[in-house]
């Protein structure tokens, strides 16, 4: 398993960059057996979760298998906090692995192995792997809908700017698939409109999102998912996935109690309206009931959220993973 991504799916590889997209400190981890890792949750990720469901360990950073081969052989993780399918998003923040550089390490790793396994033995390995792509919030969060440092959203329209983030991202995904990767799970965006950072920001009425920001990352989706289409038509003998994180999580926020959650409004660790300022300060108290938030902290979903997404699209129908879930997927 190979994770491609940003903060929701990172797992420690920002630790080691100069950058202030951290989550290597407490509260965060208060839920996961290591402390502290780098996740941006008070526990695991969709991406542990995935993991688990197919049988595979953790997975390490890709800064812990820069010289380790043999780590390298059940998966590497990748993603990396403030990272975008363009490679000036998160600028800001500091350093972090856009996903240009995210294929770039794979690539780097995968050398590695070619000289230890051989070509064939890799083409075989490869072709058995799966790719985990959880990528995109961040060119809107920490560029399209950040007018005063990025000129993204006076060059583009929200239509314009969803094909181009849909042409960068297609380019990558063919270099991966250039390579030997052949099982792709793309995830869309959730419902950004809905975050406490955008809630605090709007003054929104109880019970509703920011609607204008659904909408702009709306086009971002159907346009990814119409890509999964095309991939699939264009490339035989590799199966390509989009994961509906939009749908999924719009309905736990829209049907709290159907899931158990009574928070859906207000991050359970942050401050201000909303809790909405940003990520969790250090060593600041977070809520005691955190699998009834939807929300962790100004941006990031609960462990109990990821929980039932990873859930959704592992085993679940084409409303939640499309054409087929990742568990058909694997055992293809």
């Amino acid at each position: 398993m190979f994770v491609f991504g940003d903060s929701l799916v990172d797992n420690g590889n920002n630790n080691k960059l100069f950058s202030i997209a951290k989550a290597n400190y407490f509260p965060y981890g208060i839920d996961f057996y290591q402390g502290p890792s780098g996740r941006f949750s008070n526990g695991k990720t969709a991406v542990d979760m995935w993991g688990e469901m197919l049988g595979l360990p953790y997975l390490p950073t890709f800064v812990q298998s820069e010289s380790n081969v043999s780590t390298v052989l059940r998966g590497v993780n990748y993603a990396s906090a403030a990272g975008g399918v363009l490679d000036e998003t998160g600028l800001l923040v500091g350093g972090r692995f856009s996903l240009s550089q995210q294929v770039m390490n794979f690539k780097s790793n995968m050398n590695d192995l070619r000289n230890e396994m051989g070509p064939n033995n890799l083409t075989q390995y490869l072709a058995k792997s799966i790719a985990l792509i959880v990528l995109g919030s961040n060119d809107y969060l920490n560029n399209y809908l950040q007018p005063k440092y990025y000129n993204s959203s006076h060059n583009y329209t929200p239509q314009d700017y969803a094909d181009h983030l849909l042409n960068h991202y297609s380019r990558q995904i063919l270099a991966l698939h250039s390579v030997g990767l052949r099982k792709f799970f793309l995830a869309g965006l959730g419902p950004l409109g809905c975050a406490p950072y955008y809630l605090a920001q709007n003054r929104t009425p109880p019970g509703q999102c920011v609607s204008s920001v659904n909408e702009i990352v709306g086009l971002f989706n159907v346009g990814l998912k119409s890509l999964v289409d095309q991939l699939n038509g264009n490339h035989t003998g590799a199966i390509f996935l989009y994961g509906n994180a939009y749908g999924a999580i719009g309905d736990m926020i829209n049907n709290p109690s159907t899931y158990g959650f009574q928070v859906t409004n207000e991050g359970c660790c942050g401050i201000g309206r909303n809790k909405g300022k940003g990520i969790c300060f250090p060593f600041s108290r977070p809520c005691a009931n955190r699998d009834q938030y939807i929300f962790w902290d100004a941006f990031h979903p609960t462990q109990a959220v990821n929980a039932i997404f990873a859930q959704r699209t592992f085993s679940g129908p084409t409303s939640y993973c499309y054409p087929i879930n990742i568990q058909q997927m694997a055992l293809k």
